[in-house]
């Protein structure tokens, strides 16, 4: 299913306004919230996955990860998850299954994130992930529609897992390339998002199935802003440029493109592998942060001394077109 599909299915859905629901299916965030009291509220949401590498504990991790990232985009803390399983009981040795559970609970334990059910269906096809709870302050939400004109745009992850991905599935992908991949995914969002928030952001989103391009067009659009992103800085997983020049792209990158470039222009000078790498589908990707200059220059200074070598600032917010994207 691509962006245009599911944009046409939520439209259709006949919701009632309830003024606890702090944030909804309105601005395409990523976790929605329910106000308990002035000092709480719920931030819930759902993802799952097919596998994504081979080795079915990494699989785990990946998906829990990814799944645990919609919380802290959105400034929150993950508090319960209850396991999604999809798998093919008759086919697949229940060791797999048990593998790919004990590395979810492997990085639900680092997020300090107490696992309290689940439900299980036969399926052919395996999947798996989660529904997280998780708490925020009312006050303290960051969602993707506060950001400002001036703002700087920090990424905190590198691009490029969905190319690499496809290579690993065509038996084309590095034992580096494949590492390089994994470490990204499996790295917890949690320090980008404690971070964003000391550091006063004003708007945040995880960058995951709609692209770089996607997911910045989602906060644009949100916020009634533009962005002017500057290609030469986005942080790219090396052999994923390589792979693209090969044409190992995914499909997901395609509907991408043919959805989201409408609102999209690109600079003559950009070269149009690196266009693809900003519409590649990311699974488990980074934060996208709108903040001040000076914080922004901070928030990616810090990011990287505590590990996360890619950390980059990228663009900036601009105040026209507005709901689109300049790429330089």
């Amino acid at each position: 299913m691509g962006p245009g599909d599911l944009d046409q299915i939520l439209k259709g859905l006949p919701l009632k306004r309830n003024p606890r629901v702090l944030v909804g299916l309105e601005t395409s965030d990523d976790a929605g919230i329910y106000q308990l009291n002035e000092e709480v509220a719920l931030v819930q949401t759902v993802d799952f996955l097919t596998p994504i590498v081979d080795d079915p504990y990494t699989f785990g991790q990946i998906a829990v990860v990814n799944a645990l990232s919609d919380v802290y985009a959105m400034g929150g803390t993950p508090l319960t998850a209850m396991n999604l399983v999809a798998f093919p009981i008759k086919t697949v040795s229940p060791s797999i299954l048990k593998e790919i559970l004990l590395g979810g609970l492997s990085k639900m334990e680092e997020a300090d994130v107490a696992l309290v059910g689940g439900h299980t269906v036969e399926d052919p096809e395996i999947k798996y992930g989660l529904a997280v709870t998780g708490v925020v302050h009312p006050k303290k939400i960051l969602t993707n529609a506060k950001a400002m004109p001036g703002d700087q745009l920090v990424l905190a992850k590198p691009l490029g897992t969905g190319i690499i991905a496809t290579a690993l599935k065509g038996g084309m992908a590095s034992e580096e390339a494949v590492t390089r991949m994994v470490q990204s995914m499996v790295a917890l969002n949690r320090t980008a998002s404690e971070r964003m928030q000391a550091f006063g952001a004003h708007a945040g989103t995880d960058i995951t199935g709609f692209g770089f391009i996607g997911h910045a067009l989602e906060m644009a659009l949100a916020s009634g802003i533009g962005m002017m992103i500057r290609s030469q800085d986005i942080p790219i997983i090396p052999e994923a440029m390589e792979y693209a020049r090969l044409g190992l792209i995914p499909e997901g990158c395609y509907k991408n493109r043919q959805y989201f470039s409408c609102r999209v222009e690109v600079n003559s000078n950009v070269p149009p592998i690196l266009v693809d790498l900003l519409y590649d589908p990311q699974t488990s990707g980074g934060l996208l942060i709108a903040l001040p200059p000076r914080e922004a220059e901070k928030l990616a200074t810090t990011l990287k001394e505590e590990g996360n070598a890619y950390s980059s600032i990228v663009g900036e917010v601009t105040k026209e077109p507005q709901g689109k994207i300049v790429i330089l």
